[in-house]
């Protein structure tokens, strides 16, 4: 991990980041706060929602990716347009459809004016609130999101045989040979996070914005989680007759404005996989069933397809086993993150 000189961690620096990523008023209207979208129970992600939903109900058109090891992470957001975690936490502060504040200073003020910040950023920086050191402090909080020691860890790191079953090795032989998944989920010989940092076409983003009728994401019946472990199905016609058509989205095209981009999306990191679905950029695969079987066909042909992309021939034991060693990158201490988040002390929201 690479941490900038001139913003070291400190206990104090990282307890105010999380007080203040777990800080409903510092949104607009004091509902929205980072964790609401990044719920620490939840992964550090949104289990509920294929997209983020922000200040007073407007939803965003990307799925809220897990901050879990973004530390680790050199291209932040979906598309990779930050480069660093001080200049990620900027942009949802003021996002229309997310934490919704007419502007930066209106947040810094306003962080000024909360008695349960006073001298908070004195202890931690030596000096007042600022916009730098704000996104320092939450930036800090976020590198210790560090998540490891995965059943997977112990046994190809520590060379613990008994770690993995046998189902769960067999996977892995297929993540590094029949599947290809390691193409762009990359391995390293000393650590893993398991991406190769860039940016790759599925089809996935192609096909919604040209409305292609793909079965695996625009099934008749679907499923909806009413609660954890309490789902319904329901007819898709009643969400397309409520629904507003999906925002135009092209990817890393719209940063680089290259047309190789056009559909690229971030290789996110496999870790920690099993509790931060739904997936993709979008969200619209629910399940690591729904993605390895969208996977299995080749993805969805479009101009830019990634070249990496093809039928891989999976059976349905073979799909089983990959799942099976997908679950195994879970860490060791993704209880002791929530239950840190949580700690945070914040004061009454504002009436």
């Amino acid at each position: 991990m690479s941490i900038p000189n001139d913003n070291q961690l400190s206990e104090k620096k990282v307890a105010l980041g999380r007080k203040i990523f777990m800080d409903r008023r510092l949104s607009h209207n004091n509902t929205i706060s980072c964790a609401m979208c990044h719920v620490p129970e939840q992964g550090f992600t949104s289990n509920e929602l294929a997209t983020a939903v922000g200040i007073e109900g407007r939803t965003g058109r990307r799925n809220s990716p897990t901050i879990l090891n973004a530390g680790y992470i050199e291209k932040l957001f979906h598309d990779g347009r930050e480069s660093s975690l001080e200049n990620q936490v900027i942009s949802p502060l003021t996002a229309f459809n997310e934490m919704g504040n007419p502007s930066i200073g209106y947040v810094i003020d306003k962080v000024r004016s909360l008695a349960d910040y006073k001298n908070l950023f004195e202890d931690a920086f030596n000096g007042p609130v600022s916009l730098e050191r704000f996104s320092q402090a939450l930036a800090a909080y976020e590198r210790t999101l560090v998540s490891g020691n995965s059943r997977f860890d112990q046994w190809y790191y520590g060379k613990n045989k008994n770690a993995l079953n046998q189902n769960e090795i067999d996977g892995f032989k297929l993540f590094t040979g029949k599947a290809g998944c390691v193409s762009c989920h990359t391995l390293d010989s000393k650590a893993a996070v398991f991406t190769d940092q860039s940016f790759h076409n599925t089809g996935i983003g192609w096909s919604r914005n040209n409305a292609v009728n793909n079965k695996i994401f625009k099934e008749k019946k679907i499923k909806v989680r009413l609660a954890p472990g309490v789902e319904v199905v329901v007819d898709q016609n009643h969400f397309d007759d409520a629904s507003e058509a999906p925002q135009n989205d092209v990817g890393r095209f719209e940063i680089t404005e290259d047309p190789k981009d056009s559909w690229a999306y971030k290789t996110p990191s496999l870790r920690n996989v099993e509790i931060t679905g739904p997936y993709m950029h979008d969200g619209s695969l629910l399940t690591l069933e729904d993605v390895i079987d969208f996977y299995n066909v080749g993805g969805e042909d479009n101009p830019y397809k990634d070249r990496l992309m093809r039928p891989l021939g999976l059976t349905s034991t073979e799909k089983e086993s990959l799942v099976s060693f997908l679950k195994a990158l879970t860490g060791s201490n993704v209880k002791q993150l929530e239950k840190d988040a949580r700690s945070a002390y914040v004061a009454d929201v504002i009436k």
